[in-house]
């Protein structure tokens, strides 16, 4: 498992450096737009793209190109190959085109779907004009965005991890320039985040492009419907759209009833969310991305105890790294926010309402990380019928319980910071999600634990207690956070944190964990 340790590293180390400059991103948000109106815009009209992005893109598709792509390289010739991708390209442009021209004409509609709480709002007049005119330029970053996540999963397939994850620090770059040098020659500010996702929709694709020329498989796109590989592939992506998207989905639920609640329910949701998504960013997606082409060739080539080996690895790569990750951001909610976000027009009541929603999200951090690394043991199998029925079950419990939120809210029984009711609905949802879909892997015959595990999980707990109890312990309340000033928040969050990762460390090294026990899984 070296070699995939080596590979989960590399774009996990990319991946790194992008959700670092993500956060310096959000950052800047919070400090120029803060949790108001206009940020509460500009997250819906940002996640419209991105959900379906994840449909057409690091979702559904991916899970279901990746899997062909390898089986026609591993039996095939490299025409062979180079032609699938010609089709592929073509026919998923081509849709996507007409989707994205859609989308743009009817952003209205879109708008009043995922946002119902910004329509004839006396509270917030301008939130409905200006998402749509928002959405319009945010929606065509969808077509861009697909067609380079399309170019990603060529170079994983031949093991260029770096490239793929490195192109995302292409989005966050552009967007610090637009929202630091252009939104001030804007009326209204945000416009300029908006244009500046359109314009790094463009830059990454482009990017790519070098990369795939080196491989050889840079083509002029062609329509291939009639092709068996296409129809292949998207047979298999049409079940996996909402088994690969759920906790997307999910969160865009969460976004069109907190448009309902007080202005900057969403921002607080989004704030919280990006938090969150750190870890599962930074760690797990590196696993998942990793593990998919090395789990399809395993299958194609019917080495199942190699499969359920990669699996195994995967599941306790997963454990070992995001539990105490759970752990930490529910104990340093409060610290984080303050932090990172305590700047301009984001307040301390801001850091109140998003540190709420955090610890709901928190909870859940695990579920979600779970998800992302077991839904490749199936795609792998091009099973996508299995997720997307448990994804459904996982979207009926959230939407039930964002439901039961909402009535709450409308009858005034729960008035303070029902945001948090939707994290913690979506985070429930989650688990629902991971559970099912790991017990449907076990009744399989293709993947066994191996041998350990209870060991290797109480050692595991027995380090995140005792990191969970130093960290409260210097911790202290929010208002020791939010009464000092950034260089003194900084000091000590930095500090708190090397004290959590030395505790987890230590207490592991202790306890007789050691990289090679790790590898040889």
């Amino acid at each position: 498992m070296a070699k995939l340790l080596k590979s989960a590293s590399i774009f996990g180390g990319w991946t790194f450096i992008s959700r670092i400059l993500g956060l310096a991103r959000d950052v800047l948000f919070a400090r120029f737009f803060g949790a108001g109106v206009m940020m509460d815009v500009f997250k819906v009209t940002f996640a419209l793209p991105n959900y379906f992005r994840r449909l057409f893109a690091e979702g559904a598709f991916l899970q279901a190109f990746v899997p062909v792509l390898n089986e026609v390289k591993e039996s095939g010739t490299e025409a062979e190959v180079k032609s699938l991708v010609a089709d592929t390209s073509g026919t998923l442009a081509t849709i996507l085109f007409i989707f994205t021209v859609i989308g743009v004409l009817a952003a209205p509609f879109f708008v009043f779907i995922f946002a119902p709480g910004f329509y004839n709002n006396p509270d917030n007049p301008q939130a409905w004009g200006l998402s749509v005119e928002l959405l319009r330029w945010t929606f065509p970053y969808l077509l861009f965005i697909s067609l380079t996540a399309l170019a990603g999963g060529v170079l994983n397939t031949y093991g260029k991890f770096g490239v793929p994850a490195f192109t995302p620090i292409i989005l966050n770059i552009i967007l610090i320039v637009f929202v630091i040098w252009v939104s001030p020659y804007f009326e209204i500010p945000i416009y300029a985040a908006s244009i500046g996702v359109f314009v790094a929709g463009i830059a990454q694709l482009f990017f790519q492009f070098p990369f795939l020329q080196k491989l050889r498989m840079l083509s002029w796109p062609r329509w291939g419907w009639e092709t068996s590989g296409v129809r292949k592939i998207f047979k298999l992506m049409l079940p996996g759209i909402f088994g690969s998207s759920v906790a997307q989905l999910n969160l865009l639920i969460d976004s069109a009833i907190a448009s309902m609640f007080a202005a900057g329910s969403i921002s607080y949701l989004y704030y919280s969310n990006r938090l969150m998504e750190l870890p599962l960013g930074i760690f797990a997606i590196a696993i998942a991305t990793v593990a998919l082409p090395r789990l399809s060739s395993q299958f194609a080539n019917k080495s199942h105890a190699q499969f359920s080996q990669t699996l195994d690895w995967s599941l306790r790569a997963a454990f070992l790294i995001c539990l105490p990750a759970a752990v930490a951001l529910i104990i340093l909610a409060g610290p984080l926010i303050a932090t990172i976000f305590q700047h301009g027009e984001f307040n301390e009541y801001s850091v109140t309402m998003t540190r709420y929603s955090l610890w709901a999200f928190s909870f859940g951090l695990f579920g979600f990380v779970l998800v992302k690394v077991l839904v490749p043991g199936y795609f792998s199998r091009q099973d996508t019928k299995t997720p997307v029925k448990i994804g459904i079950i996982a979207i009926v419990v959230n939407v039930t319980l964002n439901l039961i939120v909402l009535a709450l809210f409308l009858t005034g029984k729960w008035q303070t910071a029902p945001h948090a009711g939707l994290a913690a609905a979506t985070s429930v949802g989650a688990f629902v999600n991971a559970t099912l879909l790991y017990r449907g892997l076990r009744k399989t015959n293709i993947f066994q634990p191996e041998a350990g595990w209870m060991a290797y999980l109480f050692k595991i707990l027995t380090a995140c207690g005792l990191m969970a109890a130093v960290l409260f312990f210097l911790a202290g309340d929010l208002n020791s956070w939010t009464s000092v000033g950034a260089y003194e928040r900084i000091s000590r969050l930095s500090m708190l944190i090397g004290a959590g990762i030395g505790t987890y460390f230590l207490v592991l090294f202790v306890l007789g964990v050691r990289p090679h026990h790790f590898l040889k899984h």
